[in-house]
């Protein structure tokens, strides 16, 4: 192959990252710009998409990327006027953090024990958590209903939290980690007389810090964007977080929309911003590939 060649598939094949970014970003930035442009402004835009006629909304629609003036009016109303959306924005925090602990430290324990510990039966069980990994999470509501209603859960954050601690992903991930963790290493720590949980705790626990921090931004990504748990397990909407509040903010008022949006993806973006370097380091170093 030529170097003119090379250059010339490696030029359309950037041309074809870049449309697909491009395709990616475009609703992104269309509800950043929409969330500063007043109501007003937005109803001139869109109010054709209401129409009868769909031909006709699609032409006289104008889809805008730069607002004509920069108002913060809808983030105003947004937190001072509903407080509705700071409390289910609270409610996504609560069901939130918990099981992002929760599936660090069991994935971190259990992901070593798989790891590097020997005891009957590891391998099979180890498959088995393959196995309701691979299932969707869909297959798993029903008994997660009926277990939850035996228990007593159902209306309260432990129906959500208890299974999302111990989902198998985060198994997986720390287990297909801490293999890459030499042996050599253990068997240093043996030599000195030392057990099972100091290794952890001295070797295992501050080789594996890629790795927790991976697990902690895919299951915050994962774990804020719930839709289908709160609706299953929380019938009061006062408990239900705000990935299911959003359908309901848009009633009357598409600026507020727009801005909620943009806040509620907000921590999302900030924290891949911070974490990005650890989560591809994290994933690298487990061996798993996209």
């Amino acid at each position: 192959m030529t170097t003119a060649l090379r250059n010339t598939l490696i030029s359309m094949k950037l041309a074809f990252l870049v449309l697909i970014a491009l395709a990616i970003l475009f609703p992104v930035v269309l509800t950043v710009s929409n969330s500063f442009m007043s109501e007003d402004e937005i109803g001139r835009h869109y109010d054709s998409l209401g129409g009868s006629d769909s031909t006709d909304a699609r032409k006289n629609t104008a889809i805008r990327l730069i607002p004509e003036s920069v108002t913060l009016s809808q983030f105003g109303e947004l937190l001072l006027k509903r407080p509705k959306f700071l409390l289910h924005f609270w409610n996504s925090v609560k069901l939130t953090l918990p099981i992002i602990v929760g599936q660090a430290i069991i994935g971190t324990l259990a992901g070593f024990a798989f790891a590097k510990l020997a005891f009957p039966g590891r391998d099979k069980l180890f498959f088995i958590y393959l196995l309701t990994m691979l299932m969707p999470f869909q297959v798993t509501l029903v008994p997660n209903y009926l277990v939850a209603d035996k228990l007593g859960l159902l209306n309260s954050y432990g129906a959500i939290v208890l299974p999302g601690i111990f989902a198998s992903f985060g198994v997986f991930l720390m287990r297909q980690f801490m293999s890459g963790i030499p042996d050599a290493y253990m068997e240093a720590v043996k030599i000195d007389g030392a057990g099972g949980l100091r290794a952890f705790i001295h070797i295992a626990l501050p080789l594996a810090k890629p790795g927790i921090a991976a697990l902690i931004l895919l299951s915050f990504v994962d774990n804020w964007n719930m839709v289908e748990q709160p609706i299953l397990f929380l019938t009061e909407p006062i408990r239900q977080p705000l990935s299911v509040y959003l359908t309901n903010i848009a009633e009357g008022a598409r600026g507020v929309a727009f801005a909620a949006s943009v806040l509620y993806m907000t921590p999302m973006v900030l924290i891949f911003l911070y974490g990005e370097e650890h989560l591809v380091e994290g994933i690298q170093m487990s061996g798993i590939k996209g």
